[in-house]
């Protein structure tokens, strides 16, 4: 296991997530209403402890609210700062990106995920149930329990951006954040041509997105987890690497389905294999599980349809995807849109569960060679 690489060797710039301190102010589903809070606190003329009041907050000891209300009355244009954040596993939401009301903003690592076009693996330093799954991807920036419900999950980028009035890093806009070390190491196992940008034809040429999506399905096979279990609970996770380049090939692929399925990018989400058939309010009330007929009931009347029970019971770093989703919107009407993203969560679970299946059946046996 310690031939392997660990994350945080491969991908040199890596941090936790952000922690904002006051989730219920500066993470919402609206942008208007995120807009009305940090308005309110540019321009309310209420004492520190009035406008903490009225707000909710409480006055963390080490935050300086006058230093925070000085800091944002020099902001014009509050809505540039209202950017898509990762809040959980499949849990899109909107935050307030500022200095002035989010605790750390860890924006020596968010910024590359808001800079270009950008992919980060999710993990931990070590989880309390590394026979659950506990490794996840995102486009966006992301709040630091999003992986991992126990500890702080942390982000790797994938690609670095130059910071802006920075010359354009050599060869390109972005560049791997990938450790030449380990770039080095691959290249040697594999014996192909590294490309410093998005993928290789895996016949003579490999790229980072490759390597992400090897160590990705990597990460999802069971067996990894279950062999590996002791390590997992006590540090970041390893990669081991293989020479067989046909198997490489494989990995990539069925690693790559299940970042386009975790992104919520995948045509395959579109097909979907729930109902959800009875008109209603749509209000979150009470979430229950009926294993008997595979309905997830949102209220007394309404419910989502054919959903097994190992897609329910199925967890991403400690949550409970299924439940926690709905649980998070209780009081809270569904959209249309958020039907249809639940469904979509449904369909991804069950597709990841198919794939982790497929990826163990492909390795020969550990440790992987």
């Amino acid at each position: 296991y310690e031939k392997g690489w660990k994350v945080t060797d491969i991908f040199p710039l890596n941090g936790v997530g952000m922690t904002t301190a006051r989730d219920h102010v500066v993470i919402d589903y609206e942008p208007q209403t995120l807009l009305e809070r940090a308005t309110l606190f540019r321009d309310s003329e209420d004492s520190n402890a009035e406008l903490c009041e009225k707000l909710k907050i409480s006055q963390k000891l080490g935050w300086d609210i006058a230093r925070a209300r000085q800091l944002i009355k020099a902001e014009k244009n509050l809505g540039h700062y209202i950017k898509p954040v990762l809040y959980r596993p499949f849990d899109f939401r909107l935050i307030f990106y500022h200095d002035s009301l989010v605790w750390r903003t860890v924006k020596q690592v968010m910024r590359h995920m808001l800079a270009g076009e950008n992919l980060g693996l999710v993990s931990a330093r070590s989880n309390k149930s590394p026979e659950m799954n506990h490794f996840f991807c995102s486009r966006l920036i992301m709040e630091t329990k999003c992986g991992e419900s126990t500890t702080q999950s942390c982000l790797f980028p994938l690609y670095l951006y130059p910071a802006e009035g920075e010359m354009e890093f050599e060869g390109g806009k972005r560049r791997p954040n990938l450790s030449l070390e380990f770039i080095k190491a691959i290249t040697d196992k594999l014996g192909l041509t590294f490309v410093e940008d998005g993928k290789g034809d895996l016949e003579q040429t490999f790229g980072p997105e490759d390597v992400f999506n090897y160590a990705y399905a990597i990460f999802h096979s069971p067996t990894h987890r279950s062999r590996y279990a002791a390590f997992l609970k006590m540090d970041f996770p390893r990669l081991p690497l293989t020479s067989n380049g046909e198997l490489f090939k494989a990995l990539a692929a069925k690693g790559a389905e299940l970042v386009s399925l975790h992104l919520v990018e995948s045509p395959t989400l579109n097909t979907f294999v729930t109902r959800y058939p009875v008109a209603g309010s749509n209000t979150v009330e009470k979430v229950t599980y009926d294993e008997v007929n595979g309905r997830v009931h949102i209220n007394k009347t309404q419910y989502f349809e054919g959903i097994a029970p190992e897609i329910w019971d199925f967890h991403i770093g400690g949550y409970q995807v299924c439940q926690k989703w709905l649980k998070d919107r209780k009081g809270r009407a569904l959209s249309y849109d958020d039907l249809t993203h639940y469904q979509k969560i449904v369909v991804a679970l069950k597709e990841t569960i198919r794939l982790m299946e497929e990826i163990d059946q492909l390795i020969p046996g550990w440790p992987v060679e």
